[in-house]
């Protein structure tokens, strides 16, 4: 008999977290560290950054609004060499890597939803929190618990524990 995830009589709950060097926090980090230079010198910025890395290739690729000027090719070399990846022999240099960059300003549709809420554009609210417009960006939906001091779930906490030790000690 096959059970439903609704009907099974147990439930085994798991959570990972991956180190700096995996392929998926690189990118949120190259991400992140985009979008920190960016609000160094411009805090109004408005910046949906995207990016990609394969062997020896970094790509960074979205929509952006500001008035600062970034060296985006040098915040990707910074973030990649931050990491430790700095041979190429094991697929990654921050010297060598490729750094290839198709940033374009933010379209003017989603500018629109940002400077203003749909409610405020059509006089629908006059609610100081509906001045402020969410663009094209999604709901996100979490949850705290008491199992750990982070209010995170012992599971989650444990595996981010493990990994920043493990950066720690390959850092050492």
């Amino acid at each position: 008999m096959t059970n439903t995830f609704y009907e099974s009589p147990s439930l085994l709950l798991t959570s990972e977290s991956v180190t700096e060097g995996h392929p998926d926090k690189l990118c949120d980090q190259v991400s992140d560290a985009v979008l920190d230079a960016m609000l160094e010198q411009d805090p109004g910025s408005r910046v949906a950054c995207e990016a990609a890395v394969t062997t020896g290739l970094v790509l960074i690729l979205g929509e952006i609004t500001t008035e600062a000027y970034v060296d985006l090719e040098q915040v990707v070399r910074n973030t990649v060499k931050e990491i430790g990846y700095n041979d190429s022999r094991v697929g990654f240099d921050w010297e060598t890597c490729g750094v290839l960059s198709s940033i374009k300003e933010q379209a003017s549709d989603i500018a629109q939803g940002v400077d203003r809420a749909h409610e405020v554009r059509t006089g629908g609210s006059e609610d100081r929190y509906d001045l402020v417009g969410a663009g094209d960006q999604g709901m996100m939906i979490g949850f705290a618990c008491n199992e750990t001091d982070e209010y995170l779930p012992l599971t989650i906490s444990l595996a981010h524990r493990l990994t920043r030790r493990l950066a720690q000690l390959r850092k050492a």
